[in-house]
């Protein structure tokens, strides 16, 4: 076995998890609340102790711990282990030693990566990517993430930034992205755009059951209400994913004809929209993509669930140390 710990820093939850890389199997588990608004140093003293929790938790057969590794929401420098900007934290972590604190805590090597890079390299190595050299992954939720393998190795470009498969531009005049561009493909098919759409659906009066559903307070209107309105048969509701599926379609043709990816994974909680958002995705790709072979491209969702991030950073620090399988 070659055992390592992967670490998912969440806005809500940390996630930790022990892990065989050879089998991709998960020895040991720890989660606890983030408690962001504590500020960086209370919580990378929780992730200390999850992981040392956790390693007390493997069985010992197993063999100890060799490196962690960390998936982290935001901007990093890998190099130094740095956090340089997590943009849905509080204080937004500027210049945070994350890898040298967590390592001192916990006696052991500590590398980080982007936490939707991680779950990249998780889909790609135990999950949804199994078996293809090239792969491309959206994550969408409350934004838009990606992450790209490229002949059987995770693409990182300059200091890790490459794969923000979210923000490419979609509308050179849409609207602005929290990113400070404009028209991005996050704007048009994320989790709180999809929500946008169907509050619009139920100012404008259309005739949808969106806001019954919620007794017409407009602030419990969620992607997954309008999911469960369109699986109840919600033309709206329906035509909604439609518009959201169209977009992402958009953006996957783009990474189709300049990467070439074999299969595109949808990951991250919108994408538990299944088919709704799937089928306009696979039909805008066939309409739009006419010089590769995209019928050769398989569309399809994450398999690894909350365990996607916990693995590819597992991985990640593996590969970091010298691992190669």
């Amino acid at each position: 076995m070659k055992i390592f710990a992967g670490v998912d820093l969440g806005g809500t939850n940390l996630r930790v998890g022990i892990v065989d890389v050879e089998t991709g199997s998960v020895l040991a588990s720890r989660t606890a609340p983030t408690l962001a608004r504590e500020g960086p140093e209370a919580v990378m003293g929780r992730m200390a102790e999850l992981i040392r929790a956790a390693t007390s938790d493997t069985p010992a057969k197993a063999g100890r711990v060799e490196a962690v590794g960390i998936g982290v929401p935001g901007v990093l420098d890998l190099k130094q282990g740095l956090v340089l900007f997590l943009p849905n934290l509080p204080t937004t972590w500027p210049d945070v030693p994350l890898a040298a604190t967590i390592s001192a805590q916990v006696g052991l090597p500590v590398f980080l990566l982007n936490d939707v890079r991680a779950i990249t390299l998780g889909e790609w190595k135990f999950g949804a990517g199994r078996g293809v050299d090239t792969m491309a992954c959206f994550a969408v939720g409350t934004g838009i993430g990606g992450g790209l393998v490229i002949n059987g190795k995770l693409h990182l470009g300059i200091g890790g930034t490459a794969g923000e498969l979210g923000h490419q531009t979609i509308d050179i005049n849409g609207p602005v992205c929290g990113c400070g561009n404009r028209g991005c493909l996050e704007v048009f098919a994320s989790g709180p755009a999809i929500a946008a759409m169907g509050i619009k659906a139920v100012i404008q009066g259309l005739t949808t059951s969106i806001g019954k559903l919620v007794d017409y307070d407009l602030n419990k209107i969620t992607p997954e209400l309008i999911c469960k309105a369109a699986r109840q048969g919600d033309a709206v509701a329906k035509d909604i994913y439609d518009q959201a599926g169209t977009y992402l379609g958009v953006g996957v043709a783009n990474v189709l004809v300049s990467v070439g990816p074999r299969k595109v994974v949808i990951a991250g909680g919108v994408a538990a929209a299944g088919d709704l958002l799937l089928e306009p995705v696979r039909r805008t790709i066939r309409e739009r993509v006419t010089i590769m072979p995209v019928e050769k491209v398989e569309v399809v969702p994450a398999e690894l669930d909350l365990n996607a991030g916990v693995l590819g950073s597992a991985l990640w620090a593996a590969q970091n140390v010298g691992y190669t399988d």
